[in-house]
């Protein structure tokens, strides 16, 4: 088990010790760390004016946002803009065996980023997620 996947098993425990909120799903993006955790859930894990959401920042020294998981291909688009935003993007489209985000050129840069490490990030956390590649157009 590679030092990665340790810390992000770290991060699911102190989630669930701070929000009593169990979760499989922790991703890296844009130098934050994201919960996906159950629709029904979301407001469990955020805490009353969000105290669960400062804790963990406290503990861990990163942002924390919290997102409901996907529910499905269907879901495949609204799950992407709560992981990218703010960053809006135009649309999500299924296309060659994997997903296509058409962003315009303000938008592409921003989830390209600097050496197109939120690429990197966002390509591994659609994979996980959905098993597909993903492409910027």
């Amino acid at each position: 088990m590679t030092t990665l996947n340790m810390q992000i098993i770290r991060y699911i425990n102190l989630l669930d010790r701070i929000s009593r909120v169990k979760t499989r799903n922790c991703f890296l993006y844009n130098n934050s760390i994201i919960f996906a955790v159950p629709r029904r859930m979301v407001p469990q894990a955020i805490g009353a004016g969000a105290e669960n959401i400062r804790a963990l920042q406290e503990q861990l020294g990163k942002r924390i946002r919290i997102v409901a998981e996907s529910e499905g291909m269907l879901d495949a688009e609204r799950f992407v803009r709560d992981i990218v935003a703010p960053v809006k993007f135009k649309s999500l489209e299924m296309k060659d065996g994997g997903i296509v985000i058409n962003a315009g050129m303000a938008s592409k840069a921003s989830l390209i980023g600097r050496n197109k490490k939120r690429l990197e990030e966002l390509h591994q956390i659609v994979k996980d997620t959905f098993g597909f590649d993903l492409k910027i157009v």
